[in-house]
């Protein structure tokens, strides 16, 4: 009896085992997608530079100025103070003087020239 009740335990569970045995999932859309179309035809969307660094400059007016310079070598992130909205201005070219109406930015580094607010470029230092 004890070695006959494990028996038709196993018994009963390899054929309960055996129904339905459908290895593909079967999926039912009741709810498509109406842009999917829209969607697979779209352009490509390219995302916006990351930050390459974040640099706080004291300029020769004793302000200070506050730059993300961006992954991408010909744009960075210009603020007067640390929570205002950033101006971003471009180059051209790599290495090449960043602008924006009123703005700009000539080099890298420990030193910069810097315009803000439409006024004269100014020496700033990390």
């Amino acid at each position: 009896m004890k070695t006959t009740l494990p028996l038709v335990a196993f018994a009963a569970l390899f054929t309960l085992a055996a129904c339905n045995n459908n290895q593909e999932p079967e999926i039912v859309d009741t709810n498509p997608d109406p842009m999917a179309k829209e969607i697979s035809n779209a352009a490509p969307v390219e995302l916006p530079p990351a930050v390459k660094e974040s640099v706080s400059y004291r300029c020769k007016d004793n302000s200070v100025v506050f730059v993300d310079f961006l992954a991408d070598d010909l744009s960075a992130n210009l603020r007067a103070k640390r929570e205002d909205m950033p101006t971003q201005v471009k180059a051209t070219e790599p290495g090449g003087k960043m602008t924006a109406e009123g703005y700009s930015i000539s080099g890298s580094g420990k030193s910069v020239q810097i315009a803000m607010n439409g006024g004269k470029e100014q020496s700033c230092n990390r």
